[in-house]
C-alpha cells in the first residue's frame, strides 16, 4: 500500500475522502482516530473492534477458559483502546495490534490479582462472620459476601481490605490514603455496617 498523505490544514472530513477503509492497515485506522479527536470517527473505531474482537476473545478463552470472562475482556480491551487513541495515548499506532496484546496481558493479570485479593479477603472475614451477621440463623456463603464487598464503596472497600487483608492499622491505612485514623476507623465502621446489612438482606431473601 503507498504511504498516505494527508493535508494536516484541511478539516477532517475533507481528510477523510482520501481515506480507503478496504486497504487500511492497522496504523492507518488508528491514524484515523487519533486525527479524528475531539469528534470521533465511529467507521474507524467500528472497524478495529470487528478486526480485533474475535483475536481477543481467543485470548480470553485460552487464559480465562470462560466465554463470559473473555466476552468482559473484550468489552474492555476494546473500550480502553478506543479511550487511549482518542486521548493520543497510544505513542505508535502502527503497532496497533502489539499495544492491544499488552492491554490484554495488563487486564488479565490486573483481574488474576483482584481475584487473589478477593479470596484472601473472604479468608479473613470468615472469623469476623459471625459478629456481622450476628441475628442471622445462618453463616452467608461466599458468593452472597463477595457480591456484597462489590456493592461497597469504593473508599470503604479499599479500608476493609487494607485492614482485614494486610492486616494493618488505622493510622498507617490512614497515612497511605491522606485520612486521620479517626476517619479510617469511622470509615471501617460504616463499611461493616453496610456489609452486615446486605449480608442480612441476602439471606432474608427468597
Amino acid at each position: 500500500m503507498p504511504p498516505l498523505s494527508i493535508a494536516t490544514d484541511t478539516p477532517y472530513a475533507d481528510r477523510v475522502r482520501h481515506w480507503t477503509p478496504l486497504e487500511e492497515d492497522d496504523g492507518a485506522l488508528a491514524r484515523r482516530v487519533l486525527f479524528a479527536a475531539p469528534e470521533t470517527d465511529r467507521a474507524a473505531e467500528s472497524e478495529i473492534c470487528r478486526r480485533f474482537a474475535p483475536r481477543i476473545r481467543l485470548y480470553g478463552l485460552r487464559h480465562l477458559r470462560s466465554e463470559a470472562a473473555a466476552a468482559d475482556l473484550t468489552q474492555d480491551v476494546l473500550l480502553m483502546t478506543l479511550q487511549k487513541l482518542r486521548d493520543g495515548a497510544v505513542r505508535e499506532p502502527d503497532r496497533l495490534a502489539s499495544f492491544i496484546l499488552g492491554t490484554c496481558r495488563q487486564v488479565v493479570f490486573d483481574g488474576r490479582r483482584t481475584g487473589g485479593r478477593r479470596e484472601r479477603l473472604l479468608d479473613a472475614f470468615a472469623t469476623d462472620l459471625p459478629s456481622l451477621v450476628e441475628h442471622a440463623a445462618e453463616e452467608p456463603d461466599a458468593s452472597h459476601l463477595h457480591h456484597c464487598l462489590e456493592r461497597l464503596p469504593e473508599r470503604e472497600r479499599t479500608v476493609l481490605v487494607m485492614t482485614f487483608y494486610d492486616d494493618r492499622p488505622a493510622d498507617e491505612v490512614g497515612s497511605e490514603l491522606g485520612l486521620s485514623a479517626g476517619n479510617v476507623r469511622v470509615i471501617r465502621h460504616r463499611g461493616i455496617e453496610r456489609l452486615r446489612a446486605c449480608l442480612n438482606a441476602s439471606q432474608d431473601g427468597p
